[in-house]
């Protein structure tokens, strides 16, 4: 990277004016000109301060709404800021919406020369680099085919392969590697390999993660139009993903939860008139209560059962179901809660474990029994909370097993 900033932003403020009622014909305005519009005020961006540097691959990420792309069309001059200052430094390139300009009534030998001389090429640099453009887009077999009758595939593609020609500065891509089948999609990886490679400035919105960690020097999150954080593509990645699924706790529960049985109990009834789970919930090792966790550290499951009356030898049982209510895991408090609990008496069972789970969405069950063989189930809760794993690499089982692979000739 070159020691200068590309791109410079300071306290940048966007904010639209959405009207509650509108006027769609003149008849209306003759009939009424002097009513009164009322707007309500979406600000969309929030004081956004951040630089990129010359030869920076630089990601910018956020839930949907939260103003990236906003901010990608005001470093690209769409829309004009309300407050604030944009430094640009070189010629930019912005690739916001792929195919823009491109005319459904011509054919891709046509649209590809405006196209790309709308990109900044000369139109005898167009017409030199044409070649490559449709080789690229695998299209040599539908060059004098209107547009209104590609797919939206082709149309993709074709769009892509003029973008890549392009001979500026700095780039402005917004959600662009999604295109194509997965052969297409790979020569676009390795496109942006080479630009990378090459030294040129890309500022890079999108939701993939993966693309995030695997190009970018440097990544910022945006949350609510205020910058989040800002700083390592992995921590600005894990921090992405929390606060989606802080906002989004996950999906509901299977509808038909398994009926009480662990293995040693029989299918009864719980007698929730002699102790009852007063309440389940899940904490993470900040020891903050949470809903969902990366896909390492530790969870810690936590219980607090009442006996109703005097109970001999209780057994509390905590566990973990999959969404197919497969029993991944599960801990009892044998061995560690006194033989005897008085009437009104309340015990908080806690257990803490390692994180092995693959991505998904999990159920925390909780039951309390007691007898010979602890056959009298006393209260049983199937999905007395829940939580969500989340991550960044591939998994390939529900849980992950300590293992050693060897290959042999």
């Amino acid at each position: 990277m070159s020691g200068y900033a590309a791109i410079e932003v300071d306290t940048l403020d966007k904010t639209f004016r959405l009207p509650r009622q509108q006027m769609h014909t003149l008849k209306e305005r003759a009939l009424h000109p002097l009513r009164r519009i009322d707007h309500d005020e979406l600000r969309v961006l929030r004081g956004i301060s951040f630089g990129v540097q010359a030869g920076e691959f630089f990601g910018v990420v956020g839930r949907n709404g939260s103003g990236k792309s906003t901010l990608l069309k005001c470093l690209a001059g769409i829309y004009r800021a309300d407050a604030g200052r944009i430094r640009i430094a070189g010629q930019l390139a912005p690739f916001i919406e792929l195919g823009v300009g491109f005319n459904p009534d011509l054919t891709a030998r046509e649209n590809v020369i405006i196209n790309a001389v709308m990109m900044g090429l000369t139109p005898r640099e167009a017409r030199y680099r044409f070649d490559d453009i449709i080789e690229f887009a695998e299209l040599s077999d539908f060059l004098d085919l209107k547009l209104k009758n590609y797919s939206s595939g082709m149309h993709v593609r074709l769009a892509f392969s003029v973008m890549v020609q392009s001979d500026t500065d700095i780039l402005l891509i917004d959600e662009v590697l999604a295109v194509g089948d997965a052969a297409f999609q790979q020569k676009c990886i390795d496109v942006f390999y080479d630009l990378r490679e090459r030294g040129k400035t890309i500022v890079l919105v999108t939701h993939d993660m993966g693309t995030v960690e695997r190009f970018c020097h440097r990544a910022l999150l945006i949350s609510d139009g205020e910058i989040e954080t800002e700083g390592d593509p992995g921590e600005v990645g894990r921090r992405y993903l929390e606060l989606n699924f802080e906002h989004d706790g996950g999906v509901a529960a299977p509808a038909h939860p398994p009926s009480p049985s662990d293995g040693s109990m029989t299918e009864t009834e719980p007698d929730s008139a002699r102790a009852r789970v007063v309440e389940v919930w899940v904490e993470n090792e900040e020891e903050k209560r949470v809903k969902s966790f990366p896909d390492s550290g530790r969870i810690h499951l936590h219980a607090v059962v009442e006996a109703i009356e005097a109970l001999e030898a209780p057994r509390i049982v905590l566990w973990i179901d999959s969404p197919e209510w497969t029993r991944v895991f599960g801990a009892t408090s044998e061995g560690v809660i006194a033989s005897t609990l008085a009437a009104r008496e309340r015990v908080h069972l806690h257990v803490s474990l390692s994180n092995r789970l693959a991505p998904s969405h999990y159920a925390v069950g909780c039951s309390i029994a007691a007898g010979s063989g602890h056959q009298d189930i006393l209260d049983w809760r199937s999905n007395a909370a829940d939580f969500v794993v989340y991550s960044q690499r591939e998994h390939y089982g529900l849980v992950e097993i300590e293992h050693d692979v060897e290959v042999q000739p």
